[in-house]
């Protein structure tokens, strides 16, 4: 070959490689769908193990992707669970901490000076948009979706408002919009998820979007307008039968927007994951629990409102074809709050200076690698008595049911459903335990660490310690 075929040979191999290398530094960042589902359960899903509720879309993501059985929520209850979502915070620094009511309408509000996943990926280009439940603020609060990121909202601001699923108005942005009381609002809600998604192809194909998807199914009030494939089971009851609709419908609708992406030819760059924002909603003996077995056969003690592992992990798949591997299982943790770093680092997107998250991201992990480590998660909860738990070393969890309470101890690697409490047997694990208990946290003046209230009692969250519990709240 002569000298000059040589340098030509080496001049296109170096221009190629610059060219790839371009490319791959100038790709465009994922869509990202985060599909949060109220109170849905691992056991309630095909793929989790369900037998009597039929869930085939999210069946089939889950073959497509990855299915997490040790997916953590930000606490076991509605509001400050989505809080840890969105802002990247564990409770120890999330500034909402539990459910608080505000009248006429709403709940306490995150506060101006705290980032949303939501801010951080606008702020990196992407379109955004909330449908479904907000719960953490009214519009004219600081914690409104329009004030946290959020270019476009369509559903429940008030997270009470949401047990309704006939409801006499919902909210398009911030105006209200009536209803006629007879529209079953998960089919707005569907409609304008697959609509707005549309919008975004049609308006501006180049530009990634993020959306927020927190439908209200299967929360109480169980009511639905059709009883699909469950109307003629003859031994199970109405509410029964309503709440495996509800499941069901849900699925489907997933399987709608999952259609949608393959449609519009995005699916390969479109990021989708699932949960719900709690673990468990209803004790074993309950009507529910008796046929539908949320705890699936005892393998995870509690549920929503307490602090063991069954009102803490949640159903969670990610779907990401080409990039998340099909077909895996993962047993690694991660929790809510490793989602805002997980987007900033696929939006390539800094965060503020002086913004520390508390989570990790979790790209590496979500595309086949392993978990991040960490030195320990962090959960608690002040609807009554201040609960706090820790997952530790590992394997190692440790519940306090109240300030006032002894640490219980529990060896998840071998004892995976919390049934033998081995503190006497390790005193150096206990101190261990109170010591991050105790550095985990900044106080809150809102949320300050209290005992039990007189009459608070803990019958329905099977921690048999205090916490609160009303029928069918947030």
């Amino acid at each position: 070959m002569s000298m000059f075929l040589r340098h030509l040979l080496f001049l296109c191999i170096g221009v190629a490689m610059l060219s790839a290398n371009q490319a791959a530094a100038h790709a465009a960042p994922p869509n990202i769908i985060y599909i949060l589902s109220d109170d849905l359960a691992q056991g309630d899903l095909g793929c989790y193990g369900q037998k009597l509720i039929k869930t085939p879309n999210l069946d089939r993501m889950a073959a497509e992707g990855t299915r997490f059985t040790q997916a953590y929520c930000g606490t076991s209850v509605c509001a400050p669970s989505r809080s840890s979502l969105m802002t990247g915070l564990h409770m120890g620094h999330c500034p909402i901490r539990a459910n608080r009511e505000i009248k006429p309408e709403g709940q306490m509000p995150l506060p101006a000076d705290t980032l949303t996943v939501a801010q951080v990926l606008k702020g990196a280009g992407y379109a955004t948009a909330c449908v479904g439940k907000w719960g953490m603020g009214m519009f004219d609060t600081t914690g409104s979706p329009l004030k946290k990121g959020f270019d476009h909202f369509y559903g429940h601001n008030c997270q009470r408002k949401a047990h309704n699923y006939f409801p006499p108005y919902i909210w398009n942005d911030d105006q209200q919009v009536a209803l006629d009381g007879k529209t079953y609002v998960q089919d707005l809600f569907a409609n304008e998820s697959l609509k707005w998604v549309r919008e975004q192809k049609r308006k501006a194909p180049d530009q990634p979007f993020f959306l927020f998807y927190a439908i209200t199914l299967p929360h109480g009030d169980y009511q639905t307008d059709n009883l699909g494939i469950y109307a003629d089971q003859k031994d199970w009851t109405p509410t029964q039968k309503a709440y495996a609709a509800m499941v069901t419908r849900l699925d489907s609708d997933v399987g709608r927007l999952l259609d949608l992406l393959k449609e519009l030819k995005i699916d390969e760059n479109t990021l989708v994951m699932t949960s719900g924002d709690n673990g468990s909603s209803f004790p074993p003996d309950s009507e529910l629990g008796r046929l539908f077995d949320q705890a699936m056969g005892g393998k995870l003690r509690g549920f929503k409102r307490g602090m063991y592992e069954g009102g803490l992990r949640q159903a969670s798949i990610a779907r990401w074809p080409g990039a998340i591997p099909a077909g895996r299982v993962s047993d690694e943790p991660w929790a809510f709050w490793d989602f805002l770093p997980t987007a900033a680092d696929l939006a390539g997107a800094k965060l503020p200076s002086g913004y520390k998250p508390d989570g990790l991201s979790l790209v590496s992990f979500l595309k086949g690698g392993p978990a991040p480590r960490r030195e320990y998660f962090y959960w608690e909860l002040h609807e009554n008595a201040s609960l706090q738990a820790l997952r530790f070393d590992q394997n190692w969890k440790a519940v306090r049911n109240g300030p006032n309470q002894p640490v219980e101890l529990y060896d998840l690697a071998t004892d995976e459903s919390e049934a033998h409490n081995v503190a006497a047997a390790h005193p150096d694990r206990v101190t261990r335990a109170l010591e991050l208990m105790k550095s985990a946290r900044v106080d809150s003046a809102d949320f300050p660490m209290r005992g039990a209230r007189a009459g608070g009692g803990n019958k329905k969250t099977g921690n048999k310690a205090p916490a609160a519990d009303v029928p069918n709240a947030n």
